[in-house]
């Protein structure tokens, strides 16, 4: 197939630039100017599809065009790569175009380098820099939600790996933004094209079942929306009656994630009744519920009550005379502006006449995103965070006086406390829902009225356990603050314990000096001034050290990892005169007494190949540890009872079998035991126990007893697990 040249594509800019010439509101001029740039600094660049790349920034162009959005913003589209990409720079733009455009192309060039789906500490940073762009002026990441929806249009020509991962950042970070913003077609459409890519075994079934209830829907639409017409175009003008069919990705959560049948969606058909006044709203919800019957507890008011993002509409669901269940979204034509396009609506409409402040005040998320963002310490705690609190599944719920408060789904009355005010929070004793006393880890639900008791009693604050009862970042980090603030010394503490137990739990042993040398190496790459700074933020969660770990351990065994020989442990001379070699019939080659009955301890469970020391019991025989167990001493010779500590290790001429306990570390997700035991059995590993349960953020631990016969064939089945999709640690353990 032969390559088209350069010059005979058309980039779309002749079009686009013809239509914008008709509405007074654009500097043509200045946005032809702009394309020209545009278009010569990209000259002979070529997108992975072989189009021209000028074709991408037009597109995003003209995706803003259609949402309303003014000049600057249109410019800045147009401009958007062009100092990440070509010769160009900031100060040339700002020279040629204004600071306002520059503003916008360095934040949107920014942004471009956020890699949001890695785990690297840069991550963190990059991602507070997002929502600071965004809080400093949000036209940043309205051009870059469109430049992500024509890329996601276009994803089909990158590799399979770059589609799923571009389509996972686009599920769980732009359409979530997309969403708090209030721009539902461009949430829609990314969240169906993510998950076209994602699972396109799912978005086939649902498209099936959607054209299988095509014809019928289509007829069933007809009818209703001709029948409410009739009844409501004689009281009221200037009405609009259409009709929908539900999103892909609104089907898929309902079906997949939240387990209904397609059968129990009852809003997979929706007629939308667009009225000129708030009157008309609530008079023609009179009618269409007198015309059919309204199902209970599917009525939503959220023009009293509008979403933190604006929208505000009447919902109800009811059922049609012959029984089949359909929504209902009424709205007059102004709210049906903010419910199409969001803040991008009010851009245009309300800025500079009195708007600005509404703007605002539903933009206060985002500074709730920085806030708790500077709270996090970790790259994967805060993406947790953000994630979470980017949560499309939200409940509204009253505070007594009928302040409404907006949380992600299945927030507690702690997250309620911290989201009125962090003092509220911290002198929090309980909580009233709807009039009766709840437990602390109540989740509320919408349309609730909650009470925070409060106390003023001096000391009184939150409670450690908090930390793993609450689900809102703002909440956590909030709690944090108060730890990090006003408990110090305990933090300190409490920091140790929990330093000292992870080594302990994962073989880390070291003398006195080494101990604290070896800590301060850790705090000090954890950017910590002093080692009471980390112990602290550790003791107030601010550091999960588990989550350290395996760097450490891995600094561990590189580095400081005594050097003595673990075939030859230092073993008191006396123990060395009176003991013979003695054969086990178990491969096990001990300095010992005959006939003893030798048994593997279960702490370490020691496999072939691996060092290895014999403990003789009082009347019970003799255990083998591993070299490094947690339950060996480190130096034999002083340790309480020497003489009880003798030499072992595996007979090479004896093949053995043994059993080994490893607990799998991945990313929570569907099929992930299927895949570990399917990797197991074509291994040809003998699994005698496996078991899986969900863990914190989104993760899972797999613990498995298998059949091995050395280290080496350990670690290769450590290696084959470690190539599952998802998994990212593993980690020895004894059998329980």
């Amino acid at each position: 197939m032969t390559e088209i040249a350069y010059e005979d594509y058309d980039d779309g800019f002749a079009d686009f630039f013809e239509e914008i010439k008709l509405n007074p509101q654009y500097d043509v001029e200045l946005i032809e100017k702009a394309y020209n740039l545009a278009e010569d600094a990209h000259r002979n660049q070529r997108r992975r599809s072989g189009e021209p790349y000028i074709m991408h920034p037009v597109a995003v162009a003209k995706i803003l065009t259609k949402l309303g959005m003014d000049n600057e913003c249109i410019i800045g589209a147009l401009l958007h790569d062009v100092v990440e990409d070509t010769e160009y720079d900031l100060d040339y733009i700002r020279k040629e175009f204004g600071d306002e455009v520059a503003l916008l192309v360095d934040g949107v060039t920014k942004l471009g380098q956020i890699p949001l789906s890695t785990r690297e500490e840069v991550q963190a940073e990059n991602i507070r820099k997002m929502f600071i762009a965004m809080n400093e002026d949000v036209r940043v990441i309205i051009i870059k939600l469109c430049d992500r929806l024509h890329n996601m249009r276009t994803l089909e020509h990158m590799p399979e790996y770059k589609q799923r991962e571009k389509s996972l950042e686009t599920l769980e970070i732009y359409a979530p933004i997309a969403h708090r913003l209030g721009i539902r077609a461009i949430k829609e459409e990314l969240e169906d094209l993510a998950i076209y890519y994602l699972d396109p075994i799912a978005y086939k079934e649902i498209e099936k079942n959607l054209s299988m209830k095509k014809e019928q829907g289509e007829g069933f639409l007809k009818d209703i929306t001709q029948q409410i017409d009739e009844r409501i175009s004689p009281i009221m003008s200037n009405i609009q009656i259409t009709s929908r069919v539900k999103s892909v990705h609104g089907i898929f959560r309902k079906v997949y994630i939240k387990g209904k049948n397609f059968e129990q969606i009852f809003d997979i058909y929706a007629v939308r009744i667009i009225v000129d006044s708030l009157i008309d709203c609530y008079n023609a919800l009179g009618i269409v519920h007198d015309m059919f019957r309204p199902l209970p507890g599917r009525f939503k008011d959220y023009i009293s009550t509008p979403k933190p993002n604006m929208y505000q509409s009447l919902h109800t669901t009811v059922l049609s005379k012959t029984g089949i269940p359909f929504e209902i979204q009424i709205r007059t034509w102004e709210m049906h502006r903010t419910a199409e396009f969001g803040i991008a609506a009010h851009w245009k409409y309300k800025l500079g006449k009195g708007g600005k402040d509404e703007i605002d005040n539903s933009l206060e998320w985002i500074n709730k995103m920085i806030e708790a963002g500077n709270n996090t310490e970790t790259p994967e705690e805060l993406v947790t965070t953000i994630k979470g609190d980017l949560s499309i599944d939200e409940v509204y719920v009253f505070t007594p006086r009928g302040d409404v408060k907006s949380l992600p789904k299945g927030a507690t009355v702690i997250d309620f406390a911290y989201a009125i005010h962090s003092a509220v929070g911290n002198k929090m004793i309980g909580a009233k829902v709807d009039g009766k006393i709840v437990n602390l880890d109540y989740k509320v639900k919408t349309g609730q009225i909650v009470e925070i008791l409060t106390s003023n009693q001096q000391g009184k604050g939150p409670s450690r356990d908090w930390l793993s009862i609450v689900t809102t970042g703002e909440a956590r980090s909030k709690i944090r603050s108060w730890f990090k603030k006003e408990r110090r010394d305990e933090n300190i503490v409490e920091g140790k314990s929990i330093v000292e137990h992870e080594f302990k739990r994962n073989y880390i042993r070291l003398e006195s000096d080494d101990y604290i040398k070896f800590v301060e190496k850790i705090a000090e790459r954890q950017h910590f001034a002093s080692l009471d700074d980390f112990y602290a933020a550790v003791g107030y969660g601010g550091i999960q050290i588990s989550r350290l770990m395996p760097g450490i351990k891995d600094e561990y065994n590189r580095n400081w990892k005594p050097k003595e020989s673990l075939n030859t442990a230092v073993l008191p001379n006396n123990a060395n005169s009176v003991r013979r070699e003695v054969k086990s019939t178990n491969g096990i080659v001990v300095e010992g007494i005959d006939n003893c009955l030798i048994k593997i301890a279960r702490c370490c469970s020691p496999i072939p190949g691996e060092p290895i020391i014999g403990f003789i019991n009082r009347g019970t025989g003799l255990t083998i540890h591993r070299r490094d167990c947690v339950n060996v001493p480190l130096n034999i010779s002083v340790s309480p009872e020497p003489d009880r500590w003798v030499r072992a290790y595996w007979d090479s001429n004896v093949q053995i079998e043994a059993r080994s306990t490893l607990d799998v570390y991945a990313i929570d997700r569907d099929g992930v035991l299927l895949d570990i035991a399917s990797k197991l059995a074509n291994a040809h590993v003998k699994i005698h126990s496996i078991n899986a349960r969900p863990i914190s953020d989104g993760n899972c631990l797999t613990t498995m007893t298998i059949t091995v016969n050395s280290k080496e064939h350990l670690n290769s089945i450590e290696k084959i697990l470690r190539k599952i999709e998802g998994v990212y640690h593993i980690e020895r353990s004894g059998e329980k």
